[in-house]
Formats: C-alpha cells, sequence, structure tokens
C-alpha cells in the first residue's frame, strides 16, 4: 500500500492532540486522508493548534483527561491506530524539578495501552523520548557519542521519573506485542522544536528571552552541553512512518546527528534576531545530561526516514514564527514560571 493510501479512511486517535508536537501530527494524518480524534485535556495543549480543523467531519475533539473513568475506553472506539503522546511532561527545569507529576505518566500509558488492547486497536505508536538513556554514558562533552537504541538494555538508568515513565512505557508495549499481538512502535524524540513549541523547552526559551529583550541573557549551564535540536517536520514525518513500518514493538530514534552546543545554539539566536546581550551563565539552574545526540541509523534502516531539515534552517523558520505570532506582554507574563512548569 502506497504512503498515499495508507491511512485514508482509518481512524487514528491521537492522545494529547491538541499540544505542538500531537497539533503537527494531526495536521500531516489528515492531509493523508486519516480521520483523526483527539483527547486532550489542555493542560499543555492548545485549542488553537487545531483550529483550522475543528467542526470538520474529519477530526473529532474532546477536552478530557485520559486518566478519568471512562474516557480512554470511550476513545478507543472504533480506532485503528493509537498515537499516544498525552503525558505529564515539560522542558529541562519541569523533568528535574518535578518528579510526581511526570510519575502520573506509568499509570496514564498502563491505561492507555490496556484499553487500547480491549478495543482490539491494531496498532499503538508511543512517543517515548530520549530520557531513556543511561544518565551515566551521557557526562562527558568530551566524547563524540551517539546513543544507539541497544544501549537502554542495561544497566539502566534513565533521566528522572519522566524517563523511567517513558522506558517503562516501552517496555509494556513490547511485552503486549509478545504475548497479546498488540501492534506497536516506539518513537524516542531527541529535543523537538519548531513552530507551536512553547518556552519551558530550550530553543524556544532561548528565542523568547531574545524577543522580550533580556540582558543580560541567562544560559543554564555553562554553555557546553550538547544535544542534537530536531525540527518538529522530521519528527512527525517519522512518527507516521513508525505507524506505517514498525509492529513489534520496536523503539527508534527520531533525532539529527548535529551536534550542537547550547552556547552555540545561543549565539545563532542573537545573530538572527538582532538581539545584543551580555550572556549570563547560570551553572546552578537545571542542565540535564552533558552530553545527548541520537544515532538515527536504525530509522534509516526500518522506515527510511532522515532529517531533512538543519538546525540552523529550522531555527530561522521557528523565529520567524514566533515574531509573528508572539505578543511581548504575554510572553514577560509566562515566561518565568514556564521555565521550570508546564
Amino acid at each position: 500500500m502506497s504512503p498515499e493510501t495508507f491511512w485514508t479512511g482509518k481512524l487514528v486517535l491521537v492522545t494529547g492532540g491538541a499540544s505542538f508536537i500531537g497539533s503537527s501530527l494531526v495536521d500531516q494524518l489528515l492531509a493523508r486522508g486519516a480521520k483523526a480524534r483527539v483527547v486532550d485535556d489542555l493542560t499543555s495543549g492548545r485549542l488553537e493548534n487545531l483550529r483550522e480543523h475543528l467542526g470538520n467531519n474529519t477530526l473529532e475533539f474532546f477536552r478530557a483527561d485520559l486518566r478519568e473513568p471512562g474516557v480512554a475506553p470511550a476513545a478507543m472506539q472504533g480506532v485503528d491506530t493509537v498515537f499516544h503522546l498525552a503525558a505529564d511532561h515539560g522542558g529541562r527545569g519541569y523533568v528535574d524539578l518535578h518528579q510526581a507529576g511526570p510519575a502520573s505518566n506509568f499509570f496514564l500509558d498502563g491505561l492507555v495501552f490496556a484499553e487500547a488492547l480491549k478495543a482490539k486497536v491494531k496498532k499503538v505508536v508511543f512517543a517515548s523520548s530520549g530520557c531513556v538513556y543511561p544518565n551515566f554514558l551521557q557526562s562527558d562533552v568530551k566524547k563524540e557519542l551517539y546513543l544507539t537504541e541497544d544501549l537502554t538494555k542495561g544497566p539502566k538508568d534513565a533521566d528522572n521519573m519522566y524517563g523511567w515513565a517513558k522506558l517503562m512505557g516501552e517496555l509494556t508495549l513490547q511485552a503486549y506485542h509478545k504475548e497479546y499481538g498488540l501492534g506497536a512502535a516506539s518513537c524516542r524524540y531527541f529535543t523537538v522544536y519548531g513552530p507551536r513549541g512553547v518556552e519551558n523547552h530550550a530553543v524556544i526559551a532561548m528565542i523568547a528571552r531574545a524577543f522580550t529583550g533580556r540582558n543580560p541573557f541567562e544560559v543554564w549551564g555553562d554553555g557546553t552541553q550538547i544535544r542534537n535540536w530536531t525540527y518538529i517536520d522530521d519528527i512527525v514525518e517519522g512518527t507516521i512512518l513508525a505507524g506505517e513500518k514498525i509492529g513489534d514493538g520496536t523503539a527508534v530514534n527520531l533525532g539529527t546527528m548535529e551536534r550542537i552546543r547550547v552556547i552555540d545554539a545561543v549565539k545563532m539566536v542573537l545573530e538572527f534576531t538582532g538581539h545584543k546581550a551580555e550572556i549570563k551563565f547560570r551553572p546552578d539552574m537545571p542542565t540535564g545530561p552533558l552530553n545527548r545526540v541520537a544515532d538515527n541509523t536504525l530509522a534509516k534502516r526500518l522506515l527510511g526516514w532522515e532529517p531533512k531539515v538543519a538546525f540552523r534552517e529550522g531555527l530561522k523558520r521557528t523565529i520567524d514564527w514566533y515574531y509573528k505570532t508572539k505578543n511581548r506582554e504575554e510572553v514577560e507574563r509566562v515566561l518565568v514560571r514556564m521555565l521550570t512548569e508546564r
């Protein structure tokens, strides 16, 4: 079946579908001919992200918490594929400073998977994370490290409660496939950015600091931390391909292999925005692992996927979107809180 017809007429459930990544995924699934049902409690998602589809017969939207009685079973009825993106999550400040909220993901994920099985859903595609990888491997910025999927086999040392929940979600799906035949795939997202992103994630926070004229311009850590920020369009493409091509619970990295230091990303933001400011490092603030970059070889082999948008280009697009759509007064009002909250 060609990619153009694979999704035609299929009902897909996107949990957390009003979020940054979820809504972008809904856009592309609908463009491929699917019908979408979105369940989102709007604690971090925004209804405006789905505005162009609301009222169309191709999208059903339910504002609800999947953890509440009866919501998950109802959401699964008639569904072919579940894209499970709903989670208690945030940026680095949230992941480091809050453990109880992300711990609720153990319950949420288990409930979604169990109800999908009961409803005879054909496949669950799980939004996992680079946070599943062992922290002890990611502590040396001088090492040219690329994380391969097998590194989660042990010893395990996931990134905070959020990372442990994602890892357990992957393992649960693999068990469900092995014992019950549920189709499953897990996509390990690496530091996603792009239009509709929010200020609790690093790239958008950098742009927001420039947009609001911050001086000094604060950078958490010493700036040497290495990341591989991955543009939203590439993430969505890889997620959809996983839904088409993986069914045995295999987890794949979706990330670029660009190794970018935080300080270099900051300098690009200042260059593109024209904001001139003194850079102030904050080693007292959450920084996460010092060296996190994906190896995307497996995704290339299994999905025929590789990222198309280099960071420099994606950053320009994201800055253009942010400056065109944001209000300075509103950003000023939420920025400090968003850096450590949802």
